[in-house]
């Protein structure tokens, strides 16, 4: 994947003893929790207001190191891969303080129109906001 310094979305996010299986360490469900959390750190226009309305088509994670609760917090990452013509790509990373990869992955948001309930284009003004958020790539006009 991409190095620490391509990650501009980034949100700490505090382990509560509940996110805990009973192996004792993070609920795999979790993982998808704070993938959620970093895509809401990336994808905000700085209000906090969401750019757009998107669904979630796809996630693909993979687990490399254990979290347990003594690692008191993980860092959420997250940075645009790709903008398609009506699909966005961010990577995402969730980081152990110390530095450590605890798991990696891709997500793929679809742009939905909530009246049609269906799929849509990315409109020319969400695609020139999506520009503007933190990439690891540039962006694909041609989708």
């Amino acid at each position: 994947m991409s190095t620490p310094e391509e990650y501009g979305g980034r949100v700490a996010i505090r382990l509560r003893y509940r996110d805990m299986d009973t192996l004792g360490h993070l609920n795999q469900a979790v993982y998808h929790e704070l993938l959620e959390e970093g895509r809401g750190a990336v994808m905000s226009d700085g209000t906090g207001k969401w750019i757009g309305a998107f669904v979630l088509a796809r996630v693909e994670l993979d687990y490399r190191r254990e979290v347990r609760l003594a690692d008191v917090e993980v860092v959420v990452e997250a940075a645009l891969e790709r903008i398609g013509r009506s699909s966005i790509t961010i990577l995402q990373r969730i980081v152990k303080r110390d530095g450590t990869v605890a798991a990696e992955g891709r997500t793929v948001m679809v742009a939905w129109d909530m009246v049609e309930r269906r799929s849509r284009e990315i409109t020319d003004a969400e695609r020139e906001q999506l520009s503007r958020l933190p990439a690891v790539a540039a962006p694909d006009p041609a989708g």
